[in-house]
């Protein structure tokens, strides 16, 4: 039986193998970037995502998940400022949390991690190794997260301290590793602290909320890796990503939109080059008309010429990022101190 369409213009019906190859894709890799999403998609309709279909086919298929509490959003990777699409839970049950594959004490150290993580105040978005491995279980027995992700709390689960106190931490760094290799967290600054993977940015949007979680001042999303404004009377942040839109116009204002205090203009130019280049390395295949291999080659002897004439000057900005780190600084104990 050929699968079922729908026609162009008409009512939304049954999905047809187009959506299935769609929702498969993230079911089967997880989160991926948008530019792969984009990919398959103009592989699979040979249109491209900003034709009206695109839309279209994402209302199609979340009106049919939405039934079974499922949702395919996207998101942005705060540590890298790429938008990710992924499959994400929209309810939380005794039901869905039976779908889980951790245990109480893995929930009770990742929940504990999360929590320190959304508490740091530096803007860093990320804890240590060590706190991590430090994080006390029994303090997460009787408080539940309330997530939307299928690692529910164990709040309403049947407690076992015994469990959580043999803990040791062998186990815990097994699982630290483990929910990496999930995307439930991820390792930076060369794997020496632990932030939020993009899993967790799909599924704790809601529990981001009702936690009163600090928004960026640009896209009113959780504001968990961020810039933060040099006036420290001044609570706005802003998504690294986010900074280099609304700095992007060359007339723009490099102001905070709030205070008015200058913001960081350097590290803004800097880093909107770095990330030119990452997504010329991250480009979908197949999305695009092939390069000429001799403007290719020119364009690499340019780049490579351009490297080695950075490499050989200093760095400017290395002076101002201590001034930076000790005004966040004070505003964290001052905050610590508050509390």
């Amino acid at each position: 039986m050929p699968p079922l369409q729908r026609e162009e213009g008409g009512p939304a019906s049954v999905l047809n193998w187009r959506h299935h190859a769609l929702i498969q894709a993230l079911l089967s890799r997880g989160p991926i970037k948008d530019n792969q999403f984009h990919s398959f998609f103009y592989q699979l309709t040979g249109k491209t995502p900003d034709h009206r279909s695109f839309n279209d086919y994402l209302l199609d298929i979340n009106k049919q998940l939405a039934y079974v509490q499922l949702d395919l959003r996207k998101c942005l990777n705060q540590y890298d400022g790429k938008a990710y699409y992924g499959v994400a839970n929209n309810f939380a049950d005794d039901q869905s949390k039976l779908g889980t594959k951790y245990t109480v004490p893995q929930i009770a150290l990742y929940k504990g991690i999360i929590e320190a993580i959304v508490q740091d105040s530096s803007g860093e978005g990320s804890i240590s190794n060590t706190e991590a491995l430090n994080v006390q279980l029994e303090n997460q027995v009787s408080t539940g997260m309330g997530s939307q992700s299928q690692m529910q709390s164990p709040g309403n689960l049947t407690q076992v301290p015994t469990a959580l106190k043999n803990f040791t931490m062998s186990q815990k760094d097994k699982t630290i590793e483990e929910l990496i290799r999930d995307q439930w967290l991820c390792a930076i600054s060369n794997g020496q602290r632990i932030g939020l993977g993009v899993r967790s940015f799909l599924d704790l949007r809601c529990w981001f909320h009702s936690n009163e979680v600090p928004t960026c001042e640009v896209c009113n999303e959780a504001a968990i890796k961020v810039e933060l404004c040099q006036n420290e009377g001044c609570e706005v942040r802003m998504h690294p990503s986010c900074v280099k839109k609304k700095f992007s116009q060359t007339r723009a204002k490099k102001v905070c939109p709030r205070c008015g205090v200058q913001w960081h203009v350097a590290a803004v130019k800097r880093e909107h080059l770095e990330e030119e280049d990452n997504n010329e390395d991250d480009a979908p295949e197949n999305s695009s008309p092939p390069v000429d291999p001799s403007s290719r080659k020119r364009s690499r002897v340019s780049q490579q010429h351009q490297q080695n004439t950075q490499e050989s000057k200093p760095i400017s900005s290395a002076s101002s990022n201590p001034v930076a780190n000790t005004r966040r600084s004070t505003r964290s104990s001052a905050r610590q101190h508050a509390a």
